[in-house]
């Protein structure tokens, strides 16, 4: 009853469901399976340090991520401090090679891993490598996984950028405007056309920002008033965002000007990316508008 008395007398409120173009909804899941998959990976990723932290923490020195193909390679041929005293410079140097890194040479290598061990009860190191084989075979397939799952969603990207689905206006356009914006990769441009495919084709940037949880929620009280971050919103449009935001203010000037004068004016780090952010939602949907792509402002400036 309440229900229906609701969309009797507020159906100005509700907004009609319309089915998404086959390519949205192929694009969605694929970007849904490259967050699932990211998040398998992470999990395995923190076992694989409670691991190493147990008997061999010197190893975290040498790899940051002991999830990468090439530290799973090197942790089964260093497996533990005796293995690093033993094993030759060569050995190293030609896996590094092998996975083309360059940041570090076999010497510094071997230097952490050769460093003096940390005490552990007899059998803690047997049982940790136990683990650690099982993780590395888990975080590699994870991998190849992730990588065949970008390589889909560029390839669905380009496919929606040349073709137009049927009765979709611009659509290709849209794609190629999104990726011009400072801060945009692959996997957010994937998500925002995934998750939030209804608003952008509308333009409707009071619901895109709203979805994504950058709108601020006023709450009222006699004389009190308060404004709080909005928490109803898409957790994925809200990750997105966050990563986009932070991306630009590591790279655009624009939005790192933006996000230091915020911080100068005491907001916290996320009040200021999600004012970065806010304001980047603006300008794409401006953009989608006038269809025009993203120019830096030092191609503005010379125009």
């Amino acid at each position: 009853m309440v229900l229906a008395d609701s969309l009797r007398t507020d159906g100005h409120l509700f907004r009609c469901l319309a089915a998404q173009p086959a390519k949205i909804i192929e694009l969605r899941e694929w970007s849904r399976m490259h967050d699932e998959l990211q998040g398998d990976r992470n999990a395995i990723v923190n076992q694989m340090r409670a691991q190493l932290a147990r008997y061999f923490p010197a190893f975290l020195a040498v790899a940051g991520d002991p999830g990468e193909d090439w530290a799973t390679r090197l942790l089964e041929l260093i497996p533990h401090h005796a293995a690093a005293l033993a094993t030759k410079p060569a050995r190293v140097t030609k896996l590094l090679k092998e996975h083309r890194i360059r940041r570090i040479d076999a010497e510094e290598v071997l230097k952490h891993l050769r460093s003096t061990p940390v005490f552990s009860a007899p059998g803690t190191a047997t049982a940790a490598i136990a683990h650690l084989d099982l993780l590395g075979e888990r975080v590699r397939l994870v991998n190849k996984q992730l990588r065949a799952c970008k390589a889909k969603l560029e390839s669905s990207l380009e496919d929606l950028a040349k073709e137009s689905p049927e009765g979709q206006r611009n659509e290709q356009r849209d794609v190629t405007i999104i990726q011009t914006m400072p801060g945009i990769g692959v996997i957010v441009a994937a998500t925002l056309l995934g998750e939030a495919a209804g608003p952008l084709r509308e333009r409707d940037y009071p619901a895109l920002r709203a979805l994504a949880g950058v709108a601020p929620v006023t709450r009222r009280s006699g004389k009190k008033l308060v404004v709080v971050m909005r928490t109803a919103c898409h957790p994925r449009v809200r990750n997105a965002l966050y990563h986009w935001s932070r991306v630009a203010v590591q790279n655009d000037p624009v939005a790192k000007a933006r996000y230091a004068a915020l911080r100068a004016r005491g907001k916290s780090h996320g009040q200021s990316l999600r004012a970065v952010a806010d304001r980047l939602l603006g300008v794409l949907c401006a953009m989608l508008r006038d269809q025009t792509e993203y120019r830096p402002p030092q191609e503005v400036a010379a125009a």
